[in-house]
């Protein structure tokens, strides 16, 4: 009975395991590399959580349209690691953002490689996911 139990146990670990590790996706999936993309705007929401950050753009292109694009950063811990902070970028702030495009036309997202803050510092923002890191 015990041995039933422990490799009942052991299958059931091992196929929800398997599960979370199936449902990463790179992020050539969702982004082209052959479409680089820098947006200048400011700030509208960060939401630091796993499995990687998102923050909100308002950018104004030439014809005065102000459009709201979503940025896709690396994970917390990645961040972290590169001295990164939950407030690292404020609301309001103007930054400058060079990335990839989303694959779907008309999707406002990028995925970030990297961020010039106000303070003028460049950041390497992304993830060792496959993409460039020019």
């Amino acid at each position: 009975m015990r041995r039933t139990l422990l490799g009942a146990s052991v299958i059931l670990g091992l196929v929800f395991a398997g599960g979370s590790v199936a449902a990463h996706h790179s992020a050539n999936a969702k982004y082209d590399m052959t479409k680089p993309v820098t947006l200048v705007g400011k700030v509208t929401k960060m939401e630091w959580m796993n499995p990687h950050i998102y923050y909100y753009l308002d950018v104004t292109d030439a014809s005065g349209t102000v459009t709201n694009w979503a940025v896709e950063g690396s994970t917390p811990i990645q961040l972290y690691r590169r001295g990164w902070r939950k407030d690292s970028l404020k609301l309001g702030d103007a930054v400058t953002v060079e990335g990839y495009a989303a694959r779907e036309p008309g999707l406002h997202h990028i995925n970030s490689r990297n961020v010039i803050l106000p303070d003028g510092r460049k950041i390497f923002a992304g993830s060792n996911d496959g993409l460039s890191t020019r």
